[in-house]
């Protein structure tokens, strides 16, 4: 076996699967209620869903199907862009709660930083946030609070008034796509860099060099690309509702990346695309 871990510690001592299943653009439904059913049945302990993903409860349908113990599983989710304030925050996090079907999840982020409905006074809509975020930990409903697509200066403005500290920040990482300066502030403050889109939205299932490293190592793209990921020290959230697929992804802790190649893969920055800029999305 590889020396990557299947589980990893959080700056606050809580245990996080250190591979995620992905439930971005799945529909809510019986799609994701099967495709989660499926996830958990192959192995996954960790699900990552959020309000504005819209299939919350199709997700709770597929961890209800699984027959699986709620203490065995790591659940996330994120509030939406239009609910940044102490209120609706609360409000906004019952509801997940209830489409959810649990009494508790276990990791809740801010989807976005900076969202239009508050662009001109982010920083106190945050503030309020994640106030309403820290009195949900205390009141049990959430074991860990973190950050998604944050960059420094958001979480500079975070941190003047943050109680408890975030132990997350899910960005976009894939090979080509390392942000390292973000990634190594991220873990400067405590936070574990957890890789959203870790195939690159498909666009590395087209690149030649990576085709062929694959047939070498005897796996898919989609495995070395989770792979890589992981020997980054990243959390990948890989998405599928393809049965094989799911399957097919969590199986990688049984090679080795070598470093040369590492350094291929991590070089590959004109095929997947950039990160977002958070400060200037549409929405």
């Amino acid at each position: 076996m590889a020396g990557v871990a299947k589980t990893l510690t959080l700056a606050n001592g809580i245990t996080i699967p250190s591979i995620g299943f992905g439930t971005w653009q799945t529909p809510d439904g019986d799609i994701a209620a099967e495709s989660v059913k499926n996830a958990i049945e192959a192995g996954y302990r960790h699900i990552d869903t959020a309000q504005a993903y819209g299939n919350e409860a199709g997700v709770g349908e597929g961890i209800r199907m699984s027959g699986i113990d709620r203490s065995e599983l790591f659940v996330t989710t994120k509030l939406t862009n239009d609910n940044h304030t102490y209120e609706l925050t609360k409000s906004s996090f019952k509801k997940s709660l209830e489409d959810l079907g649990l009494d508790y999840v276990d990791l809740f982020l801010i989807h976005w930083p900076r969202p239009l409905r508050f662009r001109d006074n982010w920083q106190r809509a945050n503030e309020e946030t994640w106030r309403a975020m820290e009195e949900l930990v205390d009141d049990g409903r959430i074991r860990a609070i973190g950050l998604s697509n944050f960059h420094r200066h958001h979480i500079d403005a975070l941190l003047q008034t943050a109680r408890i500290k975030p132990v997350v920040n899910q960005i976009r990482l894939c090979p080509g796509c390392t942000q390292d300066e973000l990634v190594n502030y991220s873990r400067e403050c405590g936070m574990m860099p957890e890789a959203y889109s870790p195939l690159g939205t498909g666009k590395i299932f087209n690149v030649d060099e990576v085709k062929a490293m694959a047939d070498r190592y005897g796996k898919s793209v989609a495995q070395l690309c989770i792979r890589w990921s992981l020997q980054m020290g990243f959390i990948p959230l890989p998405k599928s509702v393809n049965a094989d697929r799911i399957r097919e992804n969590l199986d990688v802790y049984d090679f080795e990346i070598s470093a040369e190649d590492m350094n291929i893969l991590t070089g590959l920055t004109e095929c997947a695309g950039g990160a977002p800029d958070p400060d200037n999305m549409p929405f």
